[in-house]
C-alpha cells in the first residue's frame, strides 16, 4: 500500500471517529438535558376538548331565594336571569365584572317574570338595572306570563329601552320556531352550542307562572349542560315528552329545589352527574315547614337516586320559624363549573364539599 493511501485512511477513520464522538456527545446531551421525564410529559388533548367553558352560580348578597347564573367562553358573555332583589344589580355586577371585561353581554336570557329572576333586570330608583349596566347584544326571555306586578312592569320597560339602544329581542318560542332571525341553536364556540327546547307552556296558559320559563342547555363534546329555570312537574313532564333529553353532565335544579321539580319524570332521562341549586338552605322565605324549606327532602331524595354531586349556595343561620326570621351565611357559595369538554373542575368560593357531606344537610336532611 503506498504511503498516500495509508495516510488517507487515517484520515477516514479519525473522520468517522470525530463523527462517532460527536453523535454520542449530542445523543447524551439530549438525554440529559433536552429529554422530557415522563412525568413532564404532556399528554395529548383528548378528543373532543373546546375551549374553556365555566359556569358560575352566583350567591346574590341577600337572604333570599334567587337565581343569577353567569357563563362565560373565550369572548361570549352570557347572563341567565337576575334575582333575586333589585339590589343584587350591584352583587352581580361587581362578580360579572371581574371577567366581562368589555361591558358586553352577547346573550341574556331571562327565564320567567317572577321577581326572583328578573328584580336585578327591573331596577329602581336606587339600583340601576343591569340593561342599563351593560351592552346587552341578545335578549331572550318569556313569551308569556300571568304577571302584573311592578317589578315586571320595570323589567319590561328597562329590557325595551335596551332594545330601543340597538339589542335584538326574541322569546324562547321564536328561538326554536327559528322565526324572526332567532335561531334554535347558537355557536358558541368551536364545538360549543346553547340549544332552545320547546317547552309547552311557551304557547299554552300555565296557571303556575313558574311553567312558563325559558328551557335550553349547551352542548360542549360530550357534556350537556341543563337549564329550566323553575319548571315545575308539570313542564318537566311535556319537556321530556317534546324533546329529545340528552344525558346531562350538570343540571341546575328545578325551582330552587322545590318538591314540585327536579322530578323523577326529568332526572330518569338526564341522570345528571353535578347539580347546582341556587337557594338559601333552611330558610323560611315560602314556609315554616322544614322538611320543605329549599332544597326540600323529596327532592333531594330523588337527585340522590342520581348523584350525591350536589351543591348549594347559600343556608340560612338563626332561623327563627314561628316569626319567619332568618339570617344568612355561604353554604357553598358561588359554584363555579370549569370544562373543555374532557377535563371538568368544581371550585367555590365557600365549602367544596358536596351538600351531603355538610353540616346542614347531616342537621336537617339526613
Amino acid at each position: 500500500m503506498s504511503k498516500r493511501n495509508s495516510k488517507n485512511k487515517k484520515i477516514l477513520v479519525a473522520v468517522v471517529v470525530a463523527v462517532l464522538v460527536l453523535a454520542l456527545a449530542a445523543g447524551a446531551y439530549w438525554y440529559f438535558f433536552l429529554r422530557k421525564r415522563p412525568e413532564e410529559q404532556t399528554a395529548p388533548p383528548a378528543s373532543g376538548a373546546s375551549e374553556e367553558l365555566s359556569i358560575h352560580f352566583l350567591e346574590l348578597g341577600n337572604k333570599y331565594a334567587g337565581d343569577c347564573v353567569y357563563i362565560n367562553i373565550g369572548n361570549v358573555d352570557i347572563l341567565i336571569d337576575g334575582g333575586s332583589r333589585e339590589s343584587s344589580a350591584e352583587t352581580i355586577a361587581s362578580y360579572v365584572d371581574r371577567y366581562c371585561t368589555d361591558g358586553v353581554l352577547e346573550y341574556v336570557i331571562v327565564t320567567h317574570a317572577d321577581r326572583d329572576h328578573i328584580a336585578a333586570f327591573a331596577g329602581n330608583s336606587t339600583y340601576r338595572s343591569l340593561f342599563e349596566r351593560y351592552d346587552c347584544q341578545t335578549i331572550i326571555d318569556f313569551p308569556r306570563t300571568n304577571s302584573t306586578t311592578q317589578v315586571y312592569g320595570r323589567y319590561v320597560a328597562a329590557r325595551d329601552a335596551e332594545v330601543a339602544a340597538g339589542a335584538v329581542h326574541y322569546t324562547a318560542l321564536q328561538c326554536y320556531r327559528e322565526t324572526d332571525g332567532a335561531k334554535r341553536s347558537y355557536p358558541l364556540a368551536e364545538g360549543v352550542t346553547m340549544n332552545f327546547l320547546y317547552n309547552y307552556y311557551y304557547d299554552h296558559h300555565a296557571s303556575d307562572e313558574n311553567n312558563y320559563s325559558v328551557c335550553m342547555y349547551i352542548a360542549q363534546g360530550g357534556y350537556n349542560y341543563l337549564f329550566t329555570g323553575d319548571l315545575e312537574k308539570e313542564g318537566e313532564e311535556f319537556l321530556t315528552v317534546y324533546n329529545d333529553l340528552p344525558r346531562c353532565k350538570l343540571f341546575k335544579a328545578g325551582h330552587h329545589g322545590s318538591k314540585t321539580s327536579s322530578t323523577d319524570a326529568l332526572l330518569s332521562v338526564i341522570r345528571p352527574e353535578y347539580v347546582c341549586v341556587c337557594c338559601c338552605a333552611g330558610s323560611p322565605e315560602y314556609t315554616t315547614n322544614a322538611d320543605n324549606t329549599f332544597p326540600t327532602r323529596e327532592a333531594l331524595e330523588r337527585i340522590m337516586t342520581y348523584t350525591d354531586k350536589i351543591y348549594v349556595t347559600s343556608q340560612a343561620t338563626d332561623v327563627d320559624l314561628k316569626n319567619k326570621k332568618w339570617e344568612v351565611a355561604p353554604l357553598n357559595g358561588t359554584v363555579v363549573i370549569r370544562s373543555d369538554g374532557s377535563a371538568f373542575s368544581v371550585a367555590c368560593s365557600a365549602s367544596s364539599a358536596p351538600l351531603p357531606e355538610s353540616e346542614w344537610f347531616k342537621t336537617n336532611r339526613f
